[in-house]
């Protein structure tokens, strides 16, 4: 009976000293996640209706055969712009622990308006003083949120790919998770990853 209690008593002795050792890495792991900084790298792959606009700079650069492209999905009700966001995050090289990102939920605003929520389900290991980039792909569909004519619909467009004399205030919110023993753990409230105008005033 002794030695039956003794046993019991050594196992979650030694199962609370391993769960506690993994805590411990678990929250040096957050800890260093808390401090890694988060920012706008660039803005690139941007497409309205599927026409490039990378190398438009302003509405009248398009050819007629694009007006005439974008007129028709427009008449039809659906102009989808995609683009992708490049943010890098850098863990300081005076961290020392190498933090690990679970996944990312993000959120998407134009001049404070939220436009398109969505999730970064992908571990990122984020070695001290090595930036890492982080694609987010954004779609949505320019119909549902605005109802303006098709220039200034691509004007919105080119502003979202910095290129247009149309300054517009494009902010990106996201929790953050870590895994730990007991479940994913985010931080409590939404973190602020980059606040700036992008377009070009003329």
């Amino acid at each position: 009976m002794a030695t039956e209690i003794y046993n019991t008593t050594r196992f979650f002795l030694v199962l609370t000293l391993l769960l506690g050792g993994l805590s411990c890495r678990t929250l040096r792991e957050w800890q260093a996640l808390r401090q890694v900084d988060f920012y706008l790298d660039r803005i690139d792959e941007v497409y309205l209706a599927g026409i490039n606009l990378s190398t438009i700079q302003h509405y009248e650069d398009l050819e007629a055969s694009q007006i005439a492209q974008l007129s028709l999905a427009l008449a039809q009700g659906t102009l989808p712009l995609r683009f992708r966001l490049y943010v890098v995050a850098v863990n300081p090289r005076e961290n020392r622990v190498t933090a690990r990102l679970e996944r990312l939920e993000w959120t998407l605003r134009l001049d404070e308006r939220p436009l398109l929520s969505g999730l970064i389900d992908r571990t990122y290991r984020l070695p001290p003083g090595e930036p890492q980039s982080i694609p987010v792909d954004i779609e949505l569909e320019l119909l549902d949120f605005f109802e303006k004519n098709l220039r200034d619909l691509v004007e919105l467009a080119l502003a979202l790919s910095g290129t247009e004399g149309v300054t517009k205030r494009v902010s990106l919110t996201a929790k953050p998770f870590v895994q730990t023993p007991f479940g994913p753990l985010s931080y409590p409230q939404p973190m602020l990853i980059l606040s700036r105008d992008v377009g070009t005033t003329p």
